[in-house]
C-alpha cells in the first residue's frame, strides 16, 4: 500500500461524503484510523469497468484480499455474475442521486465465501472541481451465507 495515495483517496472519499450526505463522516477521519477501522470502506475508480482503488484492512479481510490484489481487481467482481445486475442498478442510482443509503446485496470473497452487506452507504467521488472520481461503499453489518 502507498500510504501517499492512500492518504489521498481518504481525503477525496471523506470530502466527498460530507458533500453529497451533508453530514459527518461516521468515524475517525484519521487515515491509519481508517484503515484500521472496524468496518469496510472501499472505492473505485470512475473507469467504464471500474477497478478498486482503494480497501481498507476490514475489505480486504472481508473479501479474502490483500492490498496488491483487491486494488486490481473490477469492482464488479465483488458481486456474483447473477448478483451483477442489482449491483449495476443501484450503482447507476448512485451515479444519478449522489447517494444511496441503507443498501443491502450479497457479495462474495475471493474464496467463494458469500455474505449479506447490510445498511451500507454508497456514494460519488468527486475531486475539487467536481469532475467524477467514482463510487465509495462503507458499511459495519455483513452477515455470512452459509
Amino acid at each position: 500500500m502507498k500510504s501517499n495515495l492512500t492518504e489521498n483517496q481518504v481525503n477525496l472519499i471523506i470530502n466527498s461524503f460530507h458533500f453529497f450526505l451533508k453530514e459527518p463522516f461516521p468515524y475517525n477521519t484519521a487515515p491509519e484510523k481508517i484503515y484500521n477501522g472496524n468496518f469496510v470502506l472501499l472505492s473505485h475508480n470512475s473507469e467504464k469497468d471500474p477497478i478498486f482503488n482503494y480497501a481498507n484492512l476490514k475489505g480486504q479481510e472481508l473479501f479474502e484480499m490483500d492490498w496488491e490484489t483487491i486494488t486490481k481487481l473490477p469492482s464488479k467482481f465483488s458481486a456474483e455474475p447473477m448478483e451483477q445486475s442489482e449491483r449495476n442498478l443501484f450503482l447507476q442510482k448512485t451515479i444519478k442521486d449522489g447517494f444511496v443509503k441503507n443498501y443491502n446485496g450479497i457479495r462474495i470473497s475471493k474464496t467463494g465465501n458469500r455474505f449479506w452487506i447490510k445498511d451500507a452507504i454508497i456514494w460519488n467521488l468527486i475531486d475539487e472541481h467536481h469532475n467524477y472520481k467514482g463510487q465509495a461503499a462503507l458499511f459495519s453489518k455483513w452477515e455470512f451465507i452459509p
